[in-house]
């Protein structure tokens, strides 16, 4: 083998040991899903980068999102809005849809303590805390979308049903 197949075989080991990886698969096995996790050489950040990594188009990878969810009674969550690649979730439209208060990004602290997971390697399921969770209803145009295991180097692929049932989460047009 040579040294850069060998330095790749490891790296995939070494990832598939990682902790935020193992809870994403073990949750994955736990909702009826083999995890197929595919380790990049790079890290991917973005939809771009991950589109780029793997061949496809950038509105075939759901990006998990989380956002900070202000309700008209003053009570706040953070909700996770799995989006396609393609786009930018519209927050005046989700807003209005989910009928808060206000909504917008939540800061990184806030996404690592609730989900375990760093930006970039958000994963749909296997969070810390449970969250209220959004499936862009563009994700069903395609046959399979690529989502994030739990690193920035590592993606799953599922569907847009998949990504319903696994996560219990509602459809929702974010575009």
């Amino acid at each position: 083998m040579s040294d850069s197949r060998a330095d790749d075989a490891a790296t995939a080991r070494d990832l598939s040991a990682h902790p935020a990886v193992r809870r994403v698969t073990e949750t994955l096995r736990e909702r009826g899903v083999t995890a197929e996790i595919t380790v990049l050489p790079d890290a991917v950040r973005t939809a771009a980068a991950a589109a780029e990594a793997l061949g496809i188009t950038p509105a075939e990878i759901a990006n998990s999102l989380v956002f900070q969810a202000v309700h008209h009674d003053g009570t706040e969550e953070l909700i996770l809005i799995l989006s396609s690649g393609g786009h930018r979730v519209n927050e005046r439209s989700v807003r209005a849809i989910l009928d808060l208060r206000t909504l917008g990004k939540a800061d990184a602290e806030s996404i690592r303590a609730a989900t375990g997971f760093a930006i970039g390697g958000v994963a749909p399921v296997g969070h810390l805390t449970p969250l209220r969770t959004f499936v862009d209803s563009a994700l069903s145009r395609y046959p399979r979308v690529w989502a994030a295991a739990g690193h920035s180097h590592t993606v799953f692929p599922t569907t847009y049903r998949e990504l319903l049932a696994i996560t219990g989460g509602s459809p929702l047009d974010v575009g």
